[in-house]
């Protein structure tokens, strides 16, 4: 008895042993420690009524309604030949398995067992069965995971619409060789169901994972996507892409006739700009030699209209050199032809080209430069046309009487251009479109024009590797600052040098 004694205290299940008339005749180590019962109490010899209500009292028992009726259905078990075990839910959150073991001679032993931890990790374990189950249900994808043994193990409803397979026939678990026989019939591409049978069912030393985009005969097109899982079976999935393929395709057919469409623009404009030009540089000729009084006198109304052809003709030819221009720009085939420009000379080049356009206006120009400005690489006849067209649009949006200034300077390794008016200011709204071609916000002003001279200036700018800042603001003038390097021709997108043009925000 001692050494069984000795033996059972060493067990991790409670054991507790009462004899015919329901005394306690023994209890282990396990037992006392379970129940938070003190060694001198067991050893009075308790009664199993007494050892109960003990219990009650210190709320170790399952909650009962109505405890002495579940008292005496406990105690009828010691006449019972093979009462069932019990799972006692205790206040604390515990859970008991109780075991009962009638003795042959009369008595009863209880076994208690804490499965506390198993009770909770099977709930969790469920929970997330049932979780990952909704889940899978949920997902539009066709998800199949298939053993090691090439076996279906799991698989969502959305998989078997996807493959039209009957739920009776995937209930039943098929190999992966009865699911493509199956899925024949809508994607009968050999090669891929082999690639993926492969994949499930083969040895490999290296498991890889495994992607193809599957054309059906019904017009859909599905991505399959195979991933080996820990252990030893395949995950499947299976996406259809029918919609996003259609709108990539319709997008790139889009593209495509978007560009040809802009090819054929480039070259209407080009050819038509070419074809424009030719005409009107005989009339401008025609109407000089009108003007000249070899050819014999026109009376004063006729040199006024021959005056007005003449204007409109130049301001005519300007447009389709602008137009000739960005055309050329835009196939990337406008050479720059870089020499030494002299910077004070320029200017004033760029400043008779405007002094019509001044004394129609009544504006004044001022220029601003150092003596000693000297001279830096660009192309000379490009700087000009930038200049002119700065100029030209700070004329036409100034009041009679105010001043446009035209001021260069060098900085660090730059050569900066700054032309200012205090005209009437552009909006901020407009103030990021304005080099937007063919954008021309003239209302309430004198300024007309088709909305290319502030893009060709930026074309230019850009071409030579400079930047074009411009700061404005509504009834206080418009600053636009031209930087260019002095070193030649930078590449494009290389940064200038130097802090950002004065009066820029």
């Amino acid at each position: 008895m001692d050494s069984h004694i000795r033996t059972l205290d060493q067990i991790a299940t409670a054991i507790a042993i009462f004899d015919r008339g329901k005394t306690l005749v023994f209890a282990n180590a396990a037992y006392r420690q379970l129940w938070d019962l003190e060694q001198g109490f067991l050893e009075q010899k308790p009664s199993d009524s007494e050892i109960l209500e003990r219990l009650r009292a210190a709320r170790r028992l399952p909650e009962q309604a109505d405890f002495r009726s579940w008292k005496n259905g406990l105690l009828s078990l010691y006449h019972s030949l093979d009462p069932a075990p019990q799972v006692w839910h205790l206040p604390d959150g515990r859970t008991i398995r109780v075991g009962f073991d009638p003795n042959p001679q009369g008595g009863l032993t209880y076994l208690f067992d804490d499965v506390t931890e198993r009770f909770t990790l099977e709930s969790q374990y469920n929970s997330l069965a049932r979780v990952q189950t909704e889940t899978l249900d949920a997902l539009q994808e066709g998800v199949a995971v298939f053993g090691a043994d090439g076996r279906l193990k799991l698989y969502n409803p959305s998989f078997g619409r996807m493959w039209r397979l009957p739920l009776n026939q995937l209930s039943e678990k098929p190999h992966m060789d009865l699911i493509a026989q199956g899925c024949r019939g809508l994607v009968p591409d050999d090669a891929a169901w082999n690639d993926l049978r492969s994949i499930v069912t083969g040895l490999h030393a290296a498991r890889m994972g495994f992607e193809r985009r599957l054309p059906r005969t019904d017009g859909s097109i599905v991505d399959c996507a195979a991933a080996p899982l820990p252990d030893g079976g395949t995950l499947l999935t299976f996406i259809d892409v029918t919609d996003g393929v259609n709108v990539e395709r319709a997008l790139t057919e889009r593209n495509e006739a978007l560009m040809a469409a802009e090819r054929l623009r480039d070259d209407f404009v080009h050819h038509v700009s070419y074809e424009l030009r030719s005409p009107l540089t005989n009339i401008i000729g025609f109407i000089q030699l009108l003007g000249d009084s070899s050819v014999g006198p026109l009376n004063e109304k006729q040199r006024e209209y021959t005056s007005y052809v003449l204007k409109s003709s130049a301001a005519l030819l300007a447009i389709i050199n602008d137009i000739l221009d960005l055309a050329t720009i835009d196939r990337d085939a406008m050479e720059l032809r870089t020499e030494d420009v002299d910077i004070a000379k320029t200017i004033r080049e760029a400043a008779e080209g405007v002094q019509d356009r001044l004394a129609e206006s009544q504006v004044e120009l001022s220029l601003v430069m150092p003596k000693d400005i000297g001279v830096f690489q660009a192309d000379s006849k490009r700087i000009r046309q930038i200049l002119f067209n700065l100029l030209s649009n700070a004329i036409g949006f100034s009041e009679p009487g105010q001043t446009v200034t035209l001021a260069a300077f060098r900085r660090s390794d730059d050569v900066v251009f700054k032309v200012s008016d205090n005209g009437r200011g552009i909006p901020p709204e407009i103030l990021d479109k304005v080099f937007n071609r063919f954008e021309s916000h003239t209302l309430n002003s004198r300024h007309r024009g088709v909305g290319l001279g502030l893009s060709i200036v930026r074309a230019f700018v850009e071409a030579h590797g400079g930047q074009v800042l411009i700061d404005s603001a509504p009834g206080e003038g418009t600053v636009v600052t031209c930087i260019f390097p002095t070193r030649g021709v930078r590449e494009l997108g290389c940064p200038t040098s130097g802090d950002k043009a004065e009066g820029q925000a």
